[in-house]
């Protein structure tokens, strides 16, 4: 990815790139994107148009060393703590032009864990390593001008499908989103995050439709602690991934930016143009995800 990126010759990373700049966000969440240790991919992609980058090391491709796919084998993408071909793959980064205090990550956090956790029966030895996080559950901290923090929460969960009846990544992606509301309730041996916060990523959940614990959503999206702007696409739709290739579900809202209660949000949307608009283009090249931006009233 980091040659591609130098080289500039791949349209992809040519209309991402054009999105990012059309989008013009102080502080943007980044996933699907590979992590390297020195986080030369990020920084290469970023440019100059955020000097504030941090990224940690994701779940996806991450060794567990036991056989968590139950085929007699291990060491496969579908062992890894988040499913990868290599360590990094498809992780997350944020990129900022604020200042980022330290990060806290938990992304070590056990699935058994999480106060009414709902994984489908598996082997103790499975259980005992298995992480929730399918890429990672970060807590960010953003430098506001006054000196105060907006504090990030950030996740990139499994999509609900690719395994069987037993719905294991339906039931993860669910209690990925879950952590979230365990953490902000005080219910996790962790301190939860000082208001004021933002939660956001791709929980790959979509509240009404597709697959997917639909309550889960639900559940976060009317949490008392959150507000949901209920950001739109040029044509008046919630969604925010196209999934209609392969006869797939359609159009989705995966993909979420919901600020704590109190914090002023002044405009939100999706950047998703009309086909007749510009960019219509380059948005369907750079990803079936489309960027959901909110502004805040904030100093």
């Amino acid at each position: 990815m980091l040659r591609d990126i130098l080289k500039g010759e791949d349209p992809q990373i040519a209309a991402a790139r054009k999105m990012l700049e059309a989008l013009d966000a102080d502080v943007l969440l980044l996933t699907g994107i590979d992590y390297d240790a020195g986080l030369l991919a990020a920084r290469a992609f970023a440019g100059d148009l955020y000097p504030h980058l941090l990224a940690l090391r994701p779940n996806t491709g991450r060794a567990s060393g036991v056989d968590l796919d139950g085929d007699g084998r291990r060491g496969d993408a579908s062992d890894a703590q988040g499913w990868g071909r290599f360590p990094g793959q498809a992780g997350m980064a944020v990129l900022s032009r604020l200042p980022l205090g330290e990060a806290r990550d938990f992304s070590g956090f056990l699935w058994r864990d999480l106060p009414g956790a709902d994984p489908p029966p598996l082997p103790e030895d499975v259980l005992s390593v298995q992480r929730l996080s399918t890429t990672g559950h970060w807590e960010v901290p953003v430098q506001l001008p006054d000196g105060r923090f907006l504090r990030l929460l950030a996740w990139s969960a499994t999509p609900p499908v690719f395994d069987g009846p037993e719905d294991r990544n339906g039931r993860r992606g669910g209690d990925e989103a879950a952590f979230w509301l365990r953490l902000i309730e005080g219910r996790l041996p962790i301190p939860p995050p000082e208001a004021p916060f933002v939660l956001l990523g791709k929980a790959n959940i979509d509240p009404e439709a597709g697959d997917g614990l639909h309550a889960a959503m639900r559940a976060v999206l009317n949490h008392p602690a959150l507000q949901d702007p209920a950001p739109k696409g040029a044509d008046g739709s919630l969604a925010s991934a196209d999934f209609s290739a392969n006869e797939g579900p359609g159009r989705l809202r995966v993909d979420y930016v919901l600020p704590s209660q109190g914090v002023p949000v002044t405009a939100a949307g999706v950047l998703w143009p009309a086909p007749e608009e510009p960019l219509a283009g380059e948005a369907a090249q750079a990803s079936r995800h489309r960027p959901v931006w909110v502004d805040l009233a904030l100093p």
